[in-house]
């Protein structure tokens, strides 16, 4: 039984024709919004890249990019098959090609519809690496005189200004590490001298933050040490105090940003998918509407264009034997090669009796 016939006069396959060719130039320039938004995620996540503890995530806007450059060369060939068409002298030149440009297709839909479900089932796994990122980027905060670190005080300034957050979890991840170097320590002050020796781990540990915490909207001047202490300040609750510093850990900020451009790709790229699906399934009905006008003794008559010759069924188990009967054939069939002699002595028979000459007839 044949899936989805239609019957296309000439008429209706010119317009077939015309209809596909401009579509596919839409679907080219949804190709390069697919690159484009790859690029763009690409860039966003290599920029934090000093923040992230592994890159499983680049998946992503790699088959985002891939999938793009795919789609445009794909469809520009689904352009020119529109062009050769009507041509009886050009369009069977694309017969072979077009079977393997339906399954490239078909394969860049699946991909595209695996990102949007990757989009979603890696969360996890970026708010994991973003959460040991971010736990060694404030520990290694105040190494800025050690080679590969010496720019991971200012990333991670910057990152919580623009993302106005402080913290991994939030601005007490700052009171567990030790975030002001050495070298800028005076040991011969006795507070800290009291601090070192307070400390099991010999650390400078104390209730403060960068200044990068400072949350701009406060009415008072920051506050960023002692923030503990509520003597230390005038006017000053710790627990009720709220404008001071970013509430919000930069851990949480930074999902919500990632996750939100992933998702708001979601219903872009389902869009690319409907329009990749319908140049799909819009050129098989004009390959077969064309292959069967071509049939015809006037190439002019009614023809009958398709999606599938037979059901899907029977379609999937003739693609199976074909298969199969493929890869049989790439088998090397033992029995037909000679094997090696397994005993030496037969051997050694057959090869006297090759070379004795044969007795003359009387």
């Amino acid at each position: 039984m044949t899936l989805l016939k239609m019957k296309f006069n000439q008429q209706r396959r010119v317009r077939l024709a015309q209809g596909l060719w401009l579509m596919s130039w839409v679907a080219v320039m949804c190709g390069a919004f697919i690159f484009c938004l790859g690029v763009y995620l690409k860039t966003e996540l290599l920029r934090r890249a000093e923040v992230m503890d592994n890159t499983e995530i680049h998946i992503v806007p790699n088959i985002l990019m891939m999938v793009g450059l795919a789609s445009i060369g794909t469809n520009w060939v689904a352009t020119r098959v529109c062009q050769d068409s009507l041509d009886a002298s050009r369009f069977p030149r694309w017969k072979v090609l077009l079977l393997a440009w339906f399954a490239v297709a078909a394969l860049l839909c699946c991909l595209l519809l695996a990102v949007v479900v990757l989009s979603y089932a890696l969360q996890g796994r970026l708010e994991e690496s973003l959460k040991e990122g971010l736990r060694n980027g404030i520990r290694f905060y105040k190494d800025t005189d050690v080679p590969g670190r010496c720019f991971q005080k200012e990333t991670i300034d910057h990152l919580q200004m623009e993302f106005r957050c402080c913290g991994n979890n939030n601005f007490k991840d700052w009171f567990e590490v030790q975030w002001v170097s050495n070298r800028y320590l005076d040991f011969t002050s006795q507070e800290v001298k009291d601090r070192f020796r307070s400390n099991v781990d010999r650390r400078y540990l104390l209730d403060g933050v960068p200044f990068s915490c400072c949350n701009p909207a406060s009415p008072r001047p920051c506050l960023q040490y002692h923030l503990t202490d509520n003597a230390a300040h005038f006017n000053y609750d710790y627990h009720a105090e709220e404008l001071n510093l970013y509430n919000r850990g930069c851990r949480r900020a930074l999902i919500d940003y990632y996750m939100g451009l992933m998702n708001s790709t979601g219903p872009g790229v389902l869009s690319v998918i409907l329009i990749q699906m319908t140049v799909l399934l819009s050129l098989r009905f004009l390959q077969t509407a064309v292959e069967g006008a071509m049939a015809l003794e006037n190439p002019e008559d009614e023809s009958e264009g398709y999606i599938l010759e037979k059901g899907v069924k029977e379609t999937f188990e003739d693609v199976k034997a074909m298969v199969l009967s493929m890869l049989k054939f790439a088998q090397v069939d033992a029995s037909e090669v000679q094997p090696a002699a397994e005993d030496p002595e037969k051997a050694d028979e057959t090869t006297e009796k090759a070379a004795s000459p044969t007795p003359a007839s009387s």
